[in-house]
């Protein structure tokens, strides 16, 4: 009504529009979006490996992985159903596993059911090797795990948390270079709950840089750190390596992606702290 797309005899009507019998109504409908969601749509993304079986995407921090609500067009899906008609056939236009919206680098799609079916499997059995790349707030001493169950976070259902009823969920992680306020870790996956990683490192008390959901406070930060960070303006967190069982040929197969400019710049920031 507010848009006006309902008229009562030929008009736009609102609330207060009084109604007497007999006059005639009608309603111009739109399409539900979840029934256009599954559209082709032209959408750049970046390819490392293709074969008859999968695809391998780099994707670019920004880029929404599946339509959901807020986002029902310019996703990956729409545009891997554009440069590949085929995936139509395929559930979820043979996305596996998601990256979060703001979240960079590697991921698998499978382009038939038989390949779909199989990595679903190996993810579940743990044998496809998730590898991330991720600044944290804080410097951490030591490698480790964080094995705490993930769930909607009671106080703010937006967000996920650890919570005692929450899905299984294990993190390892590894220091690669400690900065002044900041640790450089990589975190390998176990298991792929809602954004895991984020939820794990916060937990920790080490949340990672500029996120925007989990991040606390970082502390005292010089004017051109904290300008860096500004700009920054997603969680630093990059997936790094992704290893896996061909559905096909059974081969161990690994890629790399290196770390995007901006991830680049901010290190080197923190590089130039310590200094």
């Amino acid at each position: 009504m507010d848009e006006g797309r309902i008229l009562l005899d030929g008009k736009p009507a609102s609330p207060k529009t009084r109604v007497w019998g007999g006059e005639t109504v009608e309603v111009m409908t739109e399409p539900d979006p979840e029934e256009v969601a599954y559209r082709a749509e032209p959408v750049d993304f970046p390819l490392v490996y293709e074969d008859a079986t999968l695809l391998v995407i780099d994707k670019p921090a920004g880029l929404v992985v599946h339509p959901a609500a807020g986002n029902w067009s310019g996703t990956l899906l729409n545009g891997l159903l554009y440069r590949y008609p085929d995936l139509a056939g395929v559930p979820r236009a043979g996305i596996v596993h998601r990256l979060d919206k703001d979240t960079s680098g590697l991921m698998v799609v499978a382009r038939t059911l038989k390949a779909q079916t199989d990595l679903v499997r190996q993810l579940q059995a743990r044998t496809v090797k998730r590898h991330y790349l991720a600044i944290a707030q804080g410097v951490l001493k030591r490698d480790g795990s964080v094995n705490a169950p993930i769930g909607r976070d009671p106080r703010n259902r937006l967000k996920m948390a650890v919570v005692e009823n929450g899905k299984p969920a294990l993190t390892h992680y590894s220091v690669i270079e400690t900065f002044a306020r900041h640790t450089l870790v990589e975190c390998r996956l176990e298991t792929g709950r809602t954004h895991q990683i984020r939820v794990h490192m916060a937990h920790l008390g080490h949340a990672l840089a500029a996120d925007p959901v989990y991040g606390g406070k970082p502390g005292l930060l010089s004017d051109e750190l904290k300008a860096v960070l500004a700009a920054f303006d997603r969680q630093a967190l990059h997936a790094a390596k992704l290893a896996l069982v061909h559905p096909d040929s059974g081969d161990v197969q690994q890629w790399e992606s290196p770390l995007p400019e901006d991830m680049q710049q901010l290190i080197a920031q923190l590089r130039k702290e310590v200094a």
